[in-house]
């Protein structure tokens, strides 16, 4: 390869796409690959803090506005000292979340900011996946599934159901407004049948060795 290939993950919370961003990454070095596997919020040491900062704390612990300029700065620290270096090297990275999250969770879910999103996108990130594979789930059997975790970053699940569900809407309308970079993935079933799906429709973007 002589660019890297940048691939990310998304859907609801619980939908299961940071397991298949692991698989996939423990699929592509068992093939002797090295790709980069980061998230989002985080992925850098500055992200990383910033992450703390949004996802934990109460529901009502910041404005959708106030979380939209946090994501951003998160963001534009991730893809100078993670992601450009990793695409620039010819790897393949792999990001648990990336702009698309912020178009749904602050530009149409938590607020009607999508055309704020798609401002500072244009300024500050300007760039977009090769490839968004998007787990679709069934939002009460996610929701159930994230709250199991019991994990301290939780401030978004605990907005509950309805969120869940505008989000999965929100992700399929993302998915045929840019059918190009979508993949759409139905989640409600096995881990392994998932990733097979996974791995299929991502095989035009992969090494022949590997697809």
């Amino acid at each position: 390869m002589t660019s890297g290939v940048f691939v990310s993950f998304e859907g609801i919370d619980g939908s299961g796409k940071s397991t298949q961003a692991r698989r996939l990454a423990s699929a592509l070095q068992a093939q002797g690959l090295t790709p980069v596997l980061t998230r989002e919020p985080g992925g850098s040491p500055g992200a990383e803090e910033i992450r703390a900062l949004v996802l934990q704390g109460d529901p009502d612990r910041w404005s959708a506005e106030t979380e939209l300029l946090l994501f951003t700065a998160a963001r534009r620290d991730h893809l100078e000292r993670t992601i450009r270096p990793a695409l620039a090297a010819g790897q393949i990275v792999i990001c648990d979340r990336f702009a698309d999250s912020t178009r749904m969770y602050q530009g149409l879910s938590r607020g009607d900011l999508r055309g704020h999103v798609d401002q500072l996108h244009r300024l500050m990130i300007g760039t977009e996946p090769d490839v968004t594979i998007l787990i679709d789930m069934d939002p009460e059997a996610g929701l159930r599934r994230a709250k199991a975790r019991q994990t301290a970053e939780e401030r978004f699940e605990d907005f509950g159901l309805e969120l869940q569900q505008k989000m999965r809407a929100g992700f399929l309308a993302l998915a045929q407004e840019f059918p190009g970079r979508f993949r759409v993935i139905d989640g409600n079933r096995s881990e392994d049948e998932v990733a097979q799906d996974v791995m299929q429709a991502l095989s035009p973007f992969l090494p022949e060795t590997v697809a």
